[in-house]
């Protein structure tokens, strides 16, 4: 016989077993309790119950006799482990709500629009399996209107996912915006999980990408009605704001109210060319009394791309994630900068009066596949652009003398500040390549703000805090010439000039016209007058030319055009570690 004994003292809770009862090998035969957990006491070997020596309630104390035992073989049972659980059975369930194949229809009309769903772009943004949630099981703040059941299947998450991963091996925040929960509107718990993941992304000085598609906050979360009026004391905004980023908003179809704000205020924004981007959306629209309009009459791509608030338009969604893969890899290993590019010595013409296309230098410039054009269609008569040159990752503002001649407006001033802005927020040294005969004039260009909006080159330029390397590749004159090399050409850590550069205080031709009117004037005949005119300006153009210019000491070096990836590494090598400043970037 075998006598199953008490070996420590507790109360007993449950008697599993009677008399005649077969019990196998390890399965239990009394259930104690002690501190409110219970405990199996097992059998040490199968067999069969002959004596049950305590009763429910007992208090045992070591040694007692709880059971007898006659040995048998007897059968072990199925064990605990190997059974269904209700437990788990209900997680897996909640879990299987949470994928896209939960919702077939759903993912079937975002398909049949072109469209992914949130969690597909999430995929693709992260590296494989580096993806951890954040508020996954969350529901629309509506348990008093709606079954739990009905919010589980219809409100996935409240309608974003959030989460952190690895982008290129490059630890990231993100959040997505899931469109086919109630069109992607913000609820109350959607803003609880957007302020927990800004945090973490705070505290870990994470970059955030947000997917931001759909309206703006949702009327109907009723859970939260009686202890919210309008909800505007929500930190949302003001904490997505403030983050020191980067910040890479993306954007397809519609983006309206909260979501355009979130989108509003990212670093960068990239925009599918089937997006519709306003503060107002037709509801608000209708409800101001401004009338009713359709949702593609509001702010199209291609009116969002020509007034800047779209940075880069894309395709499609794979393309826009593509696009932020880029920009958050650290630097990439890149072609050789030691390498001369012969083709730059004939990037500008020998003739000084012939236009050349600045995208044609950038391309020779920058490492194979690395040139990310910002802002293409807005401010053109300035270019601006992410690239590597020799693998490292720089911010370039170049002139566009195919616009203008290369003169800098009020949209050309606006776009190369927050460039610089960017740039310092984001760690980037900053390459310039100067080719400007100054900032436009006239009665019409200052009827634009022209004074305040060309002078936030200025500003900008005086408090960017990266190395910047200034190339002067032909014209550099004015106050023009020095807003593109950071306020001066003593800013840059770096200001060299191709043999074609020339500079001067003002234009070469306007300033013989001004300076020598009167001299002019006095030559009675024209061809003779013109013959002066062009002594004067050759003169000008000799005293200003680069060999000249460089050896007054105006800027650093003349360099041979084929070797400039070579100085701009050099340059950069030598200019100090970057690190990213600037109190923000402005939205404009």
């Amino acid at each position: 016989m075998i006598v199953i004994r008490a070996d420590g003292v507790a109360i007993v809770a449950e008697v599993q077993v009677g008399v005649g009862d077969s019990v196998a090998a390890g399965a239990p035969v009394i259930a104690t309790e002690l501190m409110k957990m219970r405990h199996d006491i097992r059998a040490p070997s199968g067999g069969i119950v002959t004596g049950v020596h305590v009763a429910v309630g007992d208090e045992l104390q070591p040694g007692t006799a709880l059971v007898t035992l006659r040995p048998a073989d007897v059968a072990a049972a199925t064990p605990e482990a190997a059974r269904p659980r209700a437990d788990f059975a209900e997680y897996e369930a909640r879990m299987a709500l949470l994928a896209d194949s939960a919702r077939p229809d759903a993912v079937a009309r975002r398909h049949a629009d072109g469209r992914r769903t949130a969690r597909e772009n999430i995929d693709d943004l992260f590296d494989p399996g580096s993806f951890t949630e954040y508020g996954a099981l969350a529901v629309a703040a509506q348990r008093g209107q709606h079954d739990l059941g009905r919010l589980h299947a219809r409100t996935q998450g409240d309608g974003i996912i959030c989460g952190t991963g690895l982008v290129s091996g490059r630890p990231v925040a993100a959040m997505a915006v899931d469109y086919m929960v109630m069109a992607g509107t913000q609820g109350f718990n959607h803003h609880r999980k957007m302020d927990r993941l800004i945090e973490v992304a705070r505290r870990d000085a994470l970059p955030i990408v947000l997917f931001a598609e759909g309206g703006g906050g949702r009327p109907n979360d009723g859970d939260v009605a009686p202890v919210m009026a309008a909800w505007l004391n929500v930190g949302s905004f003001r904490r997505f704001a403030a983050h020191k980023g980067p910040k890479i908003g993306i954007v397809t179809g519609y983006c309206f109210a909260g979501n355009a704000a979130l989108f509003g205020v990212c670093d960068l924004r990239i925009a599918t060319g089937d997006s519709w981007i306003g503060m107002g959306g037709p509801a608000m629209i209708e409800g101001g009394g401004l009338g009713v309009v359709r949702p593609t009459e509001i702010g199209p791509a291609d009116v969002q791309r020509a007034n800047g608030l779209i940075d880069l338009c894309t395709r499609d969604e794979a393309e826009a994630v593509a696009a932020a893969r880029r920009l958050l890899a650290e630097d990439p290993p890149g072609d050789l900068p030691d390498t001369p590019v012969p083709a730059l010595r004939d990037a500008v013409p020998a003739d000084r009066t012939r236009a050349y296309d600045m995208r044609d230098v950038l391309g020779l410039l920058a490492d194979t596949g690395s040139l990310l054009e910002l802002r293409r269609d807005f401010g053109v008569g300035l270019i601006t652009a992410i690239a590597s040159v020799g693998g490292r990752r720089v911010g370039v503002l170049a002139n566009n003398p195919l616009h203008l001649g290369g003169a800098i407006d009020a949209e050309a001033g606006d776009k190369g500040a927050r460039f610089l802005q960017l740039c310092d927020a984001w760690g980037l040294a900053v390459v310039t390549l100067c080719d400007t005969p100054g900032f436009m004039v006239g009665p019409e260009i200052e009827k634009t703000g022209q004074v305040a909006h060309v002078s936030r080159l200025f500003l900008a330029g005086a408090h960017f805090g990266q190395p910047l390397i200034t190339v002067i590749l032909r014209k550099a004159y004015g106050l023009g010439a020095m807003a593109m090399a950071g306020g001066g050409f003593d800013r840059p850590h770096y200001c060299c000039a191709w043999p074609t550069g020339e500079i001067g205080a003002m234009g070469l031709e306007g300033a013989v016209r001004l300076g020598h009117r009167a001299h002019l004037e006095a030559i009675a005949d024209d061809t003779a007058r013109e013959a002066e005119y062009r002594r004067l300006v050759d003169d000008l153009y000799a005293r200003g030319k680069a060999l000249n210019a460089a050896s007054l000491l105006e800027f650093d070096a003349v360099i041979d055009p084929a070797l400039t990836r070579a100085e701009i590494a050099r340059a950069l090598d030598t200019a100090g570690p970057v690190r990213p400043g600037g109190r923000y970037v402005d939205a404009w």
